[in-house]
Order: C-alpha cells, then structure tokens, then sequence
C-alpha cells in the first residue's frame, strides 16, 4: 500500500506522465517557464525539481539550474536525465536550505507550495538565497478548484485535505493545504516579495486535439494559478 505524499512509491510512473500530459506539458509548464522569461545567464533554483523536466527546459534556455526535491527517487531520475554537471539534492522545503544569501537570480516552485502547511518558512528562505531584486515563479493548486476537490465547507480557512488519482495503474494517495487566495498573497508579502503577476493561464491550443477532455477541463475551470514576485532591490531592504 502507498503512503501518502511518498513519490519514491510512484517516482518512475510520475515522471513518464508528467512529460507529455495535458495538465502539465501543456498547461503549468509553459505558464511557469513563460512567468520565468528571459533567463539566460541566470542562476536558477528548481524547489521541487521533480525528475526535472522544468530544469531540462531551462537549461535548453541558458539557465544555470540546481535542482532540489523532497523525494530521493525523483532525484534520482533527475541526475540521470540533466547528467553530472547539474546540482540536484534532497531537500525538504520546511528546513533552511544549504545555499548560501543571494546564490540565485530566480527561484521556480512548481505544483509544490500546496504539499506546505505554512508557505512562510519556505517563501522566507527562498528571498534569503535570492540575490537583491530576485524573483520568484511558482504555481500551485488553485483555490477554488482545491475547495471543491475538498468539499470544504469554508473557503477561507486553511485546511488539508486528501486525495487520490491514478498513473501508470497504480493508486496514488496524496495530502494537500488549501489556502485562500487572499492568505497566498499575504504569505508572499508578509516574506517581503513585490507581486508582480498573478496569472490564470489557459492550456496550449495542441491540446485541443490531444487531449480534448482534458482541454475542455482547463479552458474552462481554474485548475492552478500562477504568481511571479521580486524581491527589494536593496540589500539593506532584504534584512528587514
């Protein structure tokens, strides 16, 4: 039986759905990499790596990338896809992470935030290693759509509840924390980021074709949302 939330279980199964699927080759990756822009030359921080197709796109793009994630298994298959020359560690987003201040220029965070009881620790290490007027592109489970998923009977709480879904014939048991859209966006300020976009994107027009019903799904109901968010300038503005 699978433990909640333990992608070692599943890791081989994730990572072959994650590449070519609807919700995430042709929604939330494309909005994530589109938020991230420009990033060529950049140190970029990949938390919740996953098996690393986020990093293999960014590294296509110029990007020096470290990759970290929870599961060892992921990692695993990350190492072996991006090669020797790519940092990638476990790590788990409720702990300090082993970086040295300002060792990024970007920070992504994909589809990981909603695993986090409390997004201030995490949002608060990832402005300690961003340097002065860093940003950060994360996408996470949309409000609405987790309290449906739910069936909460309060929008405006915080509250985990469980789910389940299916990939590579197996049952995956996992655990999420809903959280209002309002207390996302003061999490992020609270950690001392500038919002600069908060995005509801639709799919890639091929998955029309490819997927219709997952399509029609996307088009339609919010499913993630997506924020991009800087850091001050200042230095001095950083320690406060």
């Amino acid at each position: 039986m699978e433990s909640e939330n333990d992608y070692d279980e599943f890791a081989a199964a994730y990572s072959e759905d994650n590449e070519s699927n609807a919700w995430n080759a042709l929604y939330e990756r494309p909005a994530s990499l589109a938020l991230a822009g420009n990033v060529a030359g950049l140190r970029v921080l990949d938390a919740g790596c996953g098996a690393g197709a986020h990093a293999a796109a960014l590294i296509a793009k110029g990007a020096q990338v470290t990759g970290i994630d929870k599961s060892p298994a992921l990692v695993a298959i990350a190492k072996n896809r991006l090669g020797p020359h790519v940092r990638l560690e476990q790590a788990d987003l409720n702990a300090r992470l082993a970086f040295e201040d300002g060792s990024f220029e970007l920070v992504i965070a994909s589809l990981v935030m909603h695993y986090l009881q409390d997004w201030y620790p995490a949002l608060t290490e990832f402005r300690r290693v961003l340097v002065p007027g860093g940003r950060v592109v994360m996408s996470t489970h949309h409000p609405f759509m987790d309290h449906v998923l739910a069936q909460g009977s309060n929008y405006f709480e915080t509250y985990e509840f469980a789910d389940q879904w299916k990939k590579g014939g197996r049952t995956i048991r996992t655990r999420y924390w809903h959280r209002p859209l309002h207390a996302m966006v003061d999490a992020l300020t609270e950690a001392g980021f500038a919002i600069e976009a908060i995005s509801e994107p639709q799919p890639l027009p091929q998955a029309r074709d490819l997927f219709p019903e997952a399509y029609e799904t996307l088009r339609t109901k919010p499913r993630f949302i997506f924020f991009a968010a800087r850091t001050p300038k200042s230095a001095a503005a950083l320690k406060t």
